[in-house]
């Protein structure tokens, strides 16, 4: 089982902005790259199979598959994500500096097609209604 990553969405107070920074990103025929000071000691069991959880707003609303890791200028660490953002069940989770870990186990189920529209709700909506078992 893999193990995954958890970060706050800096610049972004909705799925919704995330989602079309994603796309931009796609058109551009790139995935994300995001640079960290230290490689994650665990890094192993993050790939194959691990993502990146997306925290906006006190939830975890989206992940990226990470695809690997490298090295980035000035000696920091690059996360490689894949293309594509992937819509999960939203999940209450304490925003925080940096990254941290997410067991298989603890990670909230991906949505299914129905999900249309989801990402154009606000992120306290959807947590209220997943609070209710609605969503």
């Amino acid at each position: 089982m893999p193990l995954h990553l958890t970060k706050v969405a800096f610049g972004h107070d909705s799925l919704a902005s995330l989602e079309e920074r994603a796309r931009l990103r796609a058109e551009q025929g790139s995935g994300l790259l995001l640079t960290t000071r230290y490689l994650p000691k665990r890094h192993g069991e993050i790939v194959p199979g691990g993502s990146l959880y997306w925290i906006i707003k006190h939830q975890l609303v989206a992940r990226s598959p990470i695809i690997g890791f490298g090295e980035a200028e000035g000696g920091r660490v690059a996360i490689e994500l894949g293309r594509e953002l992937i819509v999960v069940e939203p999940r209450r989770k304490r925003a925080h500096q940096g990254w941290r870990y997410l067991e298989d186990a603890d990670a909230p189920v991906d949505l299914g097609g129905g999900a249309e529209g989801v990402g154009a709700m606000p992120a306290a909506l959807i947590g209220r209604l997943s609070d209710l078992a609605l969503l």
